[in-house]
């Protein structure tokens, strides 16, 4: 396999956000990169929010001028509408990052392996499908793997890596290498449904959501508890709007169709009607909050005790989808920590979170609200409720 150099020649399918971001971070780092996306268009679009980001750069006195041009001389954009997955054939990583759906992706990567070198690596953006499926219908499902970006890739230092089940270590330690190089923070995941961020941030949104639905608060008082009570950068409501209701959705309905229908990941009706009427969030004007021009932002109630009760439960509910995903070997613990701190930006490691609330506490508040609904979703991880017993925590 090829050991990935400096000098190594990077191919992006697909130019939405994520794969323009991917490819800007990969020229930044000084490689020749193509990019091909099915739609003229997406390239054409690629390419002029490039050029404006990097003006803006410039500007800033981020970046210079001459680096700018530089950094833009390296990319080359080139639409492949016609299947011309042969432009790769000089690639030695090829990322995919087109549609998240597994399909798309399964015949993605049978036309790739059919067009690229026998050296080439071939990795997937996917955040939440199963690299070893994706990986299932290439001859040689060895040189694929899992490199999970998070958006906007140039700014986010993580990047989830996710050997399939027949994955050669090799490349997943060239990939690593090369990634490292790149200036990101690599956390190694088991193939699990969601890896590790969109696993355990599933019950930030979720429990968010039913707290809504049962009208414990609304949107903005839940936003302003996570984010002046809990210390998050956004509340829930504004993250979906951010990410697209659409998206979410989603990576909701994947998760929970993966882990075969646990009602802990169950999607919300709130957000299904949400996507059903456009509401999509920012992108479409309107999501759980209105986007127009001097349309005003509802105003929270600023109610310290609700505000304790809705982070009190989200928060439990969040730690104990981490102690979960220690339990089920998704990662380790420092993996697990630095994941959700670079990734999607919590406060705190959830796990060093939960030793200094004390994890009696959290079992506590967890089997609290299981006994008052009845529902397996607030089940407390079996981890959680040995290290109680044995009066253990996670950081010495």
């Amino acid at each position: 396999m090829s050991l990935l150099g400096p000098d190594a020649a990077i191919g992006v399918l697909g130019a939405g956000a994520m794969g323009s971001g991917i490819a800007q971070v990969a020229a930044a780092a000084g490689h020749r990169v193509l990019v091909t996306d099915a739609s003229a268009d997406a390239l054409e679009q690629a390419r002029a929010r490039l050029t404006r980001l990097l003006a803006r750069e410039v500007e800033k006195g981020r970046l210079d001028a001459p680096g700018a041009a530089a950094l833009e001389e390296r990319i080359t954009w080139a639409p492949g509408a016609a299947g011309e997955f042969e432009l790769f054939r000089h690639c030695a990583l090829v990322i995919e990052a087109i549609v998240e759906e597994p399909g798309a992706k399964r015949e993605a990567f049978g036309r790739l392996e059919a067009a690229v070198s026998g050296e080439c690596v071939l990795a997937t953006n996917t955040s939440s499908l199963s690299v070893t499926a994706i990986a299932g219908g290439c001859r040689r499902p060895e040189r694929v793997l899992g490199l999970h970006f998070f958006n906007p890739a140039p700014l986010l230092p993580l990047v989830e890596l996710v050997p399939g089940l027949a994955t050669d270590p090799a490349v997943s330690d060239a990939a690593r290498r090369l990634v490292e190089a790149w200036g990101k923070l690599v956390v190694q995941a088991s193939d699990t449904p969601g890896f590790i961020v969109n696993r355990i941030a599933r019950p930030f949104y979720g429990e968010a959501l039913r707290l809504y639905e049962e009208g414990v608060a609304d949107p903005p008082t839940i936003d302003w508890a996570l984010r002046e009570l809990g210390g998050f950068r956004m509340g829930p409501f504004e993250l979906m709007d951010l990410i697209g209701n659409d998206v979410n959705l989603a990576v909701s309905r994947s998760i929970f169709a993966a882990l075969h229908y646990d009602p802990r990941y169950q999607p919300s009706l709130t957000q299904q009607r949400l996507v059903d009427a456009g509401r999509l969030g920012r992108k479409s004007g309107r999501g759980h909050y209105d986007y127009a021009e001097g349309a005003a932002r509802p105003a929270p109630s600023n109610d310290a005790y609700i505000g304790t009760v809705v982070l009190d439960r989200i928060l439990a509910m969040l730690i104990n989808e981490a102690i979960d995903a220690l339990f089920w070997q998704v990662a380790g613990r420092d993996a697990i920590d630095l994941a959700m701190t670079k990734g999607v930006n919590y406060p705190k490691g959830l796990l060093r979170w939960a030793d200094e609330l004390g994890l009696d506490v959290v079992l506590a508040r967890l089997t609290h609200l299981q006994e008052e609904y009845g529902e397996p979703r607030y089940r407390p991880s079996p981890l959680l409720r040995r290290m109680v017993r044995e009066g253990r925590q996670f950081y010495p």
